[in-house]
């Protein structure tokens, strides 16, 4: 049986030419080299598989030939391979700087290459500092990592730095695509294209997974046989599950998913994947973004095919599903049904079966609006004769409007002026409830008030019958506005002038007494405001208070009212005003130390020092 040799080493790079994907860094070292500007130290790094040894070795070789040695002439004496993860100590690096000093008896230079150089300790390290940044004139020193930030600075700083990227899918596949070809395997562009997807920027992981499949399959290399082995969700499945979304079909949806998690994938993977392929959808939207779909040509054509039946309203909906569900995934309790919801939500955002049936389900208050009808003295009685089962006239109780009645539909009695009052107090006594809700600066506003002659007759029962409208509709909403109008328009446009003479003390003294009514009734923020500032008399007829913000002047404005007409019944002069100033640097100053608390409260009370003094008190 003939020794199987795998693919990675098989098809290793002999050259630079060879090298996939990492053409920038050959070129810079096949030219330092022909120009004799190679560096003493190398840095390679990168991720894994991308070929930073090979090119490590490729150079070591190139830099010893002169053109007399045989082809096959490898120079195994003049390069040595050290593993940083084995020979990590200080010991190590010393026996290396021991061999370093020997020059090479064949060819022209010694080449030590230091794979995985982070996994040195910092003492080894510090010990190859002075060998690394002057060695003799017949070694170079290339270090190869995949963690660069684990290196100290002082070794970054003598090395000249080459990273290498990650081989990308297009460059991988038509390797593999070479290398299928040399071994005589028919491999379809779709197989490859997964196993070079699946490698994620390795060429040497593809070149593995190249090997395993093709165990699997033989000299027939398909798509169906790279999915089934290699256990991925190809976009097949996605393309089923996307047409399933567009055509609402939640029940079979479900079917599918359950199929697919049945042949052991993870559905944190199933959910990302499906992101993924809304995400190639949105590219193909746009003939400018179709080159970032990194699939084959057939594959390009179908996912082409599939994006034209979808809106991008569509895939951006289902692309914040998918990455929200994708983000809570981890910390679920119920992964499945929280998949499943997303999938719901997917397949709703195209849904419209609600949205055809389009009759309202509330009859608007239009369809009800009626003028109202003015009905006679003897339809009126004929009708409060059915309601009572009576023949004759109602009883007395029921010929008046109840409570309910005259508050809601009798308009034409103004509520505010108390010759109203007076004609409502006869028929039905306010109770001790409504007159606690009278606040007191209300009840001597009013006082100021002289009785109208108008107003005060009291309306007559055929006037009140007249005006009463139903309150279900929207006409009896307007024509209790123009009742309640023609009321304001009656009401008396003056008050009785009051010029009485008071003075400041006066004032001061009403303003603490409307203040300690507001904290009586809760309203502290306005009763804090008016104890800001105490309030001056100018002009005789002007209050004038300060205050140190504006927002508290806009505060006191909608409060003014009330305030004013507490202090024109109180001193009673209505002719006195409001003048408010706002002057920010008289803020309030508030204590926080105890000295400061202490010269507070020393301001009010000058005794307080002489306690303090008599009994030698600290503050």
């Amino acid at each position: 049986m003939e020794h199987f040799v795998v693919s990675a080493r098989k098809y290793r790079p002999q050259t630079f030419k060879d090298v996939v994907g990492q053409q920038a860094i050959t070129n810079t070292l096949a030219n330092a080299i022909a120009h004799n500007h190679l560096a003493q130290a190398l840095l390679f790094t990168g991720p894994r598989g991308v070929g930073k040894t090979t090119c490590a070795r490729i150079l070591a070789k190139m830099i010893n030939q002169d053109g007399t040695e045989s082809p096959d002439e490898d120079f195994a004496f003049n390069i040595f391979e050290l593993d940083a993860a084995s020979n990590n100590s200080v010991d190590d690096i010393r026996n290396l700087i021991d061999q370093v000093r020997i020059p090479p008896q064949v060819g022209t230079y010694k080449v030590y290459i230091i794979d995985e150089v982070h996994m040195l300790s910092t003492s080894a390290f510090n010990a190859f500092l002075k060998t690394l940044e002057e060695p003799p004139k017949h070694a170079i020193f290339i270090l190869a990592t995949t963690e660069k930030h684990k290196i100290i600075p002082t070794i970054l700083s003598r090395c000249q730095i080459f990273d290498f990227k990650r081989i990308t899918v297009t460059d991988a596949k038509d390797y593999l695509k070479y290398i299928a070809e040399q071994e005589g395997v028919n491999a379809d562009e779709d197989a490859l294209q997964i196993i070079a997807q699946k490698a994620d920027g390795a060429m040497r992981d593809a070149l593995s997974i190249y090997d395993r499949v093709v165990s699997f399959s033989g000299k027939d290399l398909t798509r169906q046989a790279v999915t089934e082995n290699l256990n991925v969700l190809d976009y097949d499945t996605y393309m089923q599950v996307t047409d399933l979304l567009l055509d609402n079909n939640i029940p079979q949806l479900l079917v599918l998913f359950n199929d697919i998690l049945s042949n052991g994938f993870d559905g944190h993977h199933f959910i990302a994947g499906l992101a993924s392929h809304f995400r190639d959808l949105l590219v193909c939207k746009d003939q400018r973004t179709i080159q970032l779909l990194e699939v084959g040509e057939q594959t390009k054509a179908r996912y082409f095919e599939q994006s034209q039946k979808t809106s991008q309203q569509f895939l951006l909906q289902a692309i914040d599903l998918a990455n929200e569900c994708d983000l809570k995934y981890k910390s679920s309790r119920n992964q499945r049904l929280l998949v499943e919801l997303c999938l719901m939500q997917i397949a709703s955002v195209t849904f419209d079966g609600e949205k055809k049936n389009s009759s309202p389900k509330i009859v608007p208050a239009s369809h009800f609006e009626q003028p109202a009808k003015s009905i006679s003295k003897e339809e009126k009685s004929i009708i409060r004769n059915n309601e009572y089962g009576q023949n004759d006239t109602a009883p007395k109780e029921a010929q008046q409007p109840s409570v309910e009645n005259r508050t809601e539909n009798d308009t034409c009695a103004p509520e505010a002026t108390p010759a109203s009052q007076e004609y409502f107090s006869n028929e039905v006594p306010n109770t001790s409830e409504e007159k606690e809700e009278k606040t007191e600066e209300e009840q001597e506003t009013t006082k100021i008030q002289p009785p109208n002659s108008e107003l005060s007759k009291p309306a007559t029962d055929t006037e009140v019958k007249r005006e009463r409208v139903s309150g279900l509709s929207l006409a009896s909403i307007r024509k209790k506005k123009e009742l309640e109008a023609q009321v304001k328009d009656k009401a008396p446009e003056r008050e009785t002038v009051m010029t009485g003479k008071f003075t400041e003390t006066q004032l001061q003294a009403a303003w603490d007494d409307y203040v300690h009514k507001l904290k009586k009734r809760g309203e502290k923020i306005l009763a804090s405001i008016l104890e800001t500032d105490l309030p001056t008399l100018k002009n005789e007829n002007e209050i004038h208070i300060e205050l140190p913000a504006e927002s508290m002047k806009i505060d006191l404005e909608r409060g003014q009212h009330k305030l004013m007409g507490f202090l024109k019944t109180r001193l009673k002069n209505t002719t006195i005003s409001l003048v408010i100033d706002v002057n920010e640097s008289t803020a309030k100053k508030f204590v926080f130390t105890p000295i400061e608390k202490y010269n507070k409260l020393k301001e009010k009370n000058p005794l307080l020092d002489k306690l303090r003094t008599t009994f030698d008190l600290d503050v």
